[in-house]
This record gives C-alpha cells, sequence and structure tokens, in this order.
C-alpha cells in the first residue's frame, strides 16, 4: 500500500484516541536525533540484523498520530501492512526512520506535522485540526524486510506454481467433461455443438455473434445470449487470441464450446483483478448471422436516429409526466434548488448524516407510472454507500441529507437527478423521472 494511501486512511479514522507520547517544554523529549535527522526512541531492541534498504518492501506495525489523537492503525486494516522504500521525502522522515531499522526493533518516531501533511501526502496545506508546530509520532515495529531480488524471486515461484496448476486443472476439466477431442496447433480445443450452413465470413463482414465467457473454475465473467447479438469486424481482433481463432472457423447459425488455455488468453498477465494470471477460459459462441459492413453501417445509423428521436421525444415530455404524477399522488411540497421533491413519510429522530459519512438505508424504485422496479426489502439486504462522493445519483445524495435515522421519505427526482439522457433497461428510458421509497436505518461512523 502505498504511503499517501495510509495518509488518506488515517485522516478516516481521527475520532479515535489514544496517548501516544508525552510531551515537555522540549521539542521531543526522549527522542534521539541521529545523523540523518531522525528523532527516535528505541522500546524493543530485535534480534534481527536485516535492515531495509531503498526499494525494499517492509512489513510493519503501525500506528500513528498527533498528540493524543490516533490517526491510523495498522491492526485495522484486513491484511498486513506492506509498502517499498522510497528515498525520504524530507529530513527525518518516515523513509529515513525505516533504514534505521533492524527486524524485530520497536520505535516511536517524531516530526513536524506540517511536513508529514505538505511534503509526504502532498497536501496543499496541513488540515485544520493540525496545530502550528504540531508534531506527529509514528510507532512502528519492523517485522519483516525483503530486497528487490527476492520479491522478484518469490513473484516468479508463485507464477511457475499457478503455471503447473492451470495444467492440473485443465487435465481434470477435460476428465470431468469427458472431452476427448484434441486440441488444434494452436492450442485452442474448438467443439462445435451445432454445424452452421450459412455464409463464411470474409474480411470486413460484420460477424453478428452471441457468446458467453467465464473462467474454467465456473465462475461467469460475460454473456449477451439473453440481449442483441454483438457486431464483430471478421479479421479484426476483437478479444482473446484463443476467441478470435475460433471465429475462423464458424458459418451463419454455427455453436461452439471453446477452452482457451491462458497462452491463448491472459497468460501470465491476468486482468484487472477479476482473472489470474495463467487462467484457462471457457466460451460458448454463436454465429447468428453475416451481414456486409457497410449494410450494418446503415441499419446502426438508422437505429441511432430512432433512439436519438425517441429521447427528445422523452426529454420533451418530461415535465409533463412528472406534473401528472405530482397532480394524481396530491403532491404539493416546493422541489428544492436542484429540482428534488422531498415528501417525509416517517420522521427519524436519530442521527443526520453527513457529506463523507456511510448510511445503511433500504430502498424501492418505481418509474413514474407506478411500476415498481426494484427493491432492497426483497431480498432484506440494506444498501450501504458514502454520501457526497458520486456512489449514487445526485437526488440520493442531496435526499439523504435531508434525513435522520429512523425517518422515511419519497424522492421525486427529474431525470437530471438521476440518470439523465441514459437509458437502463426498457422500464427507465432516457430522461425518465424516477420515485424512490427510502428508509435511512443506520448512520456509521466510518
Amino acid at each position: 500500500m502505498k504511503t499517501v494511501n495510509l495518509i488518506k486512511t488515517g485522516l478516516a479514522m481521527l475520532a479515535a484516541t489514544v496517548v501516544f507520547v508525552g510531551c515537555n517544554n522540549s521539542k521531543y523529549p526522549g527522542f534521539k536525533k541521529m545523523e540523518n535527522g531522525v528523532h527516535i526512541k528505541y522500546h524493543t531492541k530485535g534480534e534481527g540484523d536485516k535492515k531495509p534498504a531503498l526499494n525494499s518492501v517492509v512489513t510493519l506495525d503501525m500506528n500513528y498520530g498527533l498528540g493524543d489523537t490516533l490517526l491510523f492503525e495498522s491492526s485495522k486494516m484486513p491484511e498486513a501492512l506492506k509498502f517499498p522504500v522510497i528515498e525520504p521525502t524530507f529530513e527525518g522522515d518516515l523513509y529515513a526512520a525505516l533504514t534505521l531499522l533492524n527486524v524485530g526493533d520497536s520505535v516511536t518516531v517524531a516530526f513536524p506535522a506540517d511536513s508529514f501533511f505538505m511534503v509526504m501526502a502532498g497536501m496543499p496545506q496541513s488540515p485544520e485540526f493540525v496545530k502550528p508546530d504540531a508534531t506527529m509520532y509514528f510507532d512502528i515495529k519492523l517485522k519483516a524486510v525483503q530486497t528487490e531480488e527476492e520479491i522478484n524471486a518469490e513473484q516468479h515461484a508463485m507464477l511457475e506454481q499457478m503455471k503447473a496448476q492451470e495444467q492440473e486443472v485443465l487435465k481434470s476439466y477435460l476428465a470431468e467433461k469427458q472431452i476427448t477431442t484434441a486440441p488444434l496447433a494452436s492450442g485452442l480445443y474448438y467443439i462445435e455443438t451445432k454445424k452452421g450452413s450459412g455464409t463464411q465470413p470474409k474480411p470486413g463482414d460484420v460477424m453478428k455473434v452471441r457468446f458467453s465467457v467465464s473462467m474454467i473454475e465456473g465462475f461467469p465473467l460475460f454473456s449477451n445470449f439473453d440481449k442483441e447479438p454483438m457486431d464483430i469486424e471478421y479479421g479484426q481482433p476483437f478479444d482473446t487470441k484463443g476467441f478470435d481463432e475460433a471465429l475462423t472457423y464458424l458459418r451463419k447459425g454455427t455453436k461452439a464450446s471453446l477452452i482457451v488455455p491462458s497462452h491463448l488468453a491472459f497468460d501470465s498477465v491476468g486482468r484487472n483483478q477479476m482473472i489470474p494470471p495463467y487462467s484457462t477460459m471457457l466460451y460458448e459462441v454463436e454465429l447468428v448471422d453475416v451481414k456486409d459492413k457497410a449494410e450494418v453501417e446503415k441499419e446502426n445509423e438508422a437505429k441511432r436516429k430512432q433512439e436519438a428521436a425517441a429521447a427528445d421525444k422523452a426529454m420533451a415530455e418530461e415535465s409533463k409526466s412528472l406534473s401528472n404524477y405530482l397532480k394524481n399522488n396530491n403532491i404539493t411540497v416546493t422541489p428544492t434548488a436542484s429540482g428534488l421533491y422531498y415528501v417525509e413519510t416517517v420522521k427519524g429522530t436519530g442521527k443526520s448524516p453527513e457529506v463523507g459519512k456511510s448510511v445503511k438505508a433500504h430502498y424501492t424504485l418505481y418509474n413514474i407510472q407506478g411500476k415498481k422496479l426494484q427493491s432492497s426489502l426483497d431480498s432484506g439486504s440494506p444498501f450501504t454507500f458514502v454520501l457526497g462522493q458520486g456512489q449514487v445519483i445526485k437526488g440520493w445524495d442531496e435526499g439523504f441529507l435531508l434525513m435522520k435515522e429512523g425517518g422515511k421519505a419519497k424522492l421525486i427526482l427529474p431525470s437530471s437527478l438521476a440518470y439523465g439522457g441514459v437509458a437502463r433497461g426498457e422500464d427507465i428510458p432516457a430522461y425518465s423521472p424516477l420515485v424512490f421509497e427510502v428508509e435511512l436505518i443506520e448512520v456509521l461512523d466510518k
């Protein structure tokens, strides 16, 4: 984890308080100033003799704070605290202190708070709660040090293990599914489940394709079998090498199952933390149709014009549909400056939410015609989000700030506070006003 992320986490924990180090009239009483400018106090000397060097990775137990205010505790993190040692950002900073330690050492380090926030954290100025000349105290226990070479060797060993495991998983999958089809020269397993008899695509043609993809362990990643076919230009790279190769074997009407080893997929890199390195991918694919590229472009342009016309009509009718809803439901409240209609149905008596606080809520969504579209009550699982961070639509960020714990309300949102000109399925076309019945269950401390 980068240090700047630790700082952000620490600021979020400002409410906790713990006494760090007593202060008197001297600058850092009880601390020794080292040659590199670090002010340090030793509590326990470790038996190790391995010191961190530049670019090595340290594993720590660490707390830090101002005076008697604790900002960060590594024990609150779900995983061990690790980060690389970089060049000091100012004289006597955390990184300079780390280079003095041996594994097992337990120390407290002190330095100016404004240097921490404005230099290490890169903030334009120290937070308001930081007093002039305040001191930042870090309690540190160095648990482990890894060199760049050790880290690279560890990663290499892990990748080699994953590479070997891929072959074992593939072997087990083929045996379990009783697949006897031999792989092609590339290593792709192409298993035709329905023979097509239609047109063979040629370069430049547009293939109308339905497909699904999952990891060999069964985790689904994507499918458009319940949607319109996807346009794929024949001969152009589209997905993995294995999938692109399989497209060359299809005729109109063909259905096939694909087993794509990692060297034809995402190899030793994986993708976006969703797909680990050396993952075999599974595809189901169907070539629905083959069309000339110019014909498809003409169809797509006609579709775009149709959608634009529908959006223009919806935008023009939005005000009327919103007015009709208000009239039919006898709603007479005055909208806020943004256009939100807030109708309180149960007055809350608990805490008021604030921007930056997490809230737990139940909701039921209706379109402006009164059709129920979705509800957290059906699953019994409240929805949790952070207010004012853009995690939800604008109408929610505004509406929940008007509530208190235990309160219930109806939020009537013009499309500008919902999804605007973006359609969200058949029930929420572009420029749709929406209605939410919401309950603020709890304002969380974090």
